[in-house]
């Protein structure tokens, strides 16, 4: 299987950790581990008892116990834990997939949501996010693109990088649409409980039968991209059985503190979540006013969930820009190519705490790029 190297991580191998300010980040801001264990009165006792011997391939019955009560109806012995999402869609697109078989992809994506499957020897398609219509994606469009041999649709809700969600009576008939034609689908969830409003929380794919698998991580949400725990849910058991089957050649098992510290943070979640979207919404004042003031310069849908929008620079090429600016301000925006994006967008992130600063250095940067 070859592999086409991974745009978005080279890039910020290049840029991530010799740049000042990170204003593309997709997760949200993190926090020590001083401060996770002081979310339970005896969190740190217990963490220094911590045996650092191998752990379950499956992930620790209690930390799967955890993850499975964030949905409606999983048990734990739905949910496989892995080292961070990538493993995760990696492992399930070398079992669910196989050469020549059709595959759909919620376009713009996160590049290995179709490039395992590329490397595998499928051929995907691209399900196109309408910008015009607030990133939205229509169901006419995906129905046009079955072809005999599909065998599973991927999806990212809510979006990276967009912030777009799906209407409920749309993900309602997504499922359906994959049952009725026997369909896998795959649900990206790991911006779950970091909708603006709670009221436009999609239900977990995984609650809708045994067609669908979710997949959610510690990073995004909830700001632990250092803890590296990922994990899947799904019903579907022979997919579940060749899923863990292919992990004895990856990672094996998970780190023990991780799975320890990922349990303690999921039973903590809705502090964590509540924490970074008090970020969120603080810093979306502040770039709703630049983009105001900037309009001719900025145009943008604003998101409704994550950590990330999608705006799209109106003069220049946005390569270029991106490339000046995190030179001469210190300042690091992700431009859109790094999802094949050709039309001048570029990531912007909302997650960290020093967003007003970066900001300021922005502006400066504009206001002597117009002079």
């Amino acid at each position: 299987m070859q592999l086409s190297p991974f745009k978005l991580e080279r890039f910020f191998a290049k840029y991530e950790f010799n740049t000042e300010y990170l204003l593309c980040s997709s997760d949200c801001e993190s926090m020590s581990i001083v401060e996770l264990l002081a979310l339970e009165e005896d969190a740190t006792e217990r963490f220094h008892n911590q045996w650092l011997g191998y752990t379950e391939s499956l992930g620790s019955p209690s930390l799967r116990k955890e993850i499975a009560g964030m949905y409606s109806t999983t048990q734990p012995e739905d949910v496989l834990v892995f080292s961070g999402a990538n493993e995760a869609i990696c492992l399930f697109m070398m079992a669910a997939l196989n050469k020549n078989d059709h595959v759909i992809v919620h376009t713009p994506h996160y590049q290995s949501l179709s490039e395992v499957a590329n490397a595998i020897g499928c051929e995907t398609c691209a399900w196109q996010a309408r910008e015009e219509n607030g990133w939205s994606l229509n169901l006419d469009d995906l129905k046009s693109l079955i072809q005999l041999n599909t065998k599973a649709i991927i999806v990212n809700l809510p979006h990276n990088p967009t912030g777009y969600l799906m209407p409920r009576a749309d993900f309602d008939a997504l499922n359906r649409f994959a049952q009725e034609n026997n369909l896998l689908l795959f649900s990206d969830e790991v911006y779950r409980e970091s909708e603006y409003d709670p009221a436009d929380r999609l239900p977990a794919a995984v609650d809708y039968g045994s067609h669908a698998v979710s997949l959610g991580v510690t990073s995004k949400t909830y700001g632990l991209a250092g803890l590296r725990i990922g994990w899947l849910a799904t019903k579907n058991r022979d997919l579940y059985n060749k899923i863990a089957s292919l992990k004895d050649y990856t990672t094996i098992c998970n780190s023990a503190p991780s799975e320890f510290l990922a349990e303690l943070a999921i039973r903590n979640r809705t502090k964590l979540a509540e924490r970074n979207l008090k970020i969120i919404k603080h810093n979306l004042t502040i770039i709703d006013d630049l983009f105001s003031r900037y309009s001719s310069l900025f145009s943008w849908h604003r998101p409704k969930a994550g950590s990330m929008g999608f705006p799209k620079l109106l003069e220049g090429d946005v390569e270029s820009f991106c490339d000046d600016l995190v030179k001469k301000a210190g300042v690091l925006l992700l431009p859109g190519s790094m999802y094949d994006d050709t039309r001048n967008h570029f990531r912007l992130g909302l997650g960290r705490k020093n967003l007003p600063q970066a900001v300021e250095r922005l502006e400066h940067y504009i206001s002597n790029r117009k002079s």
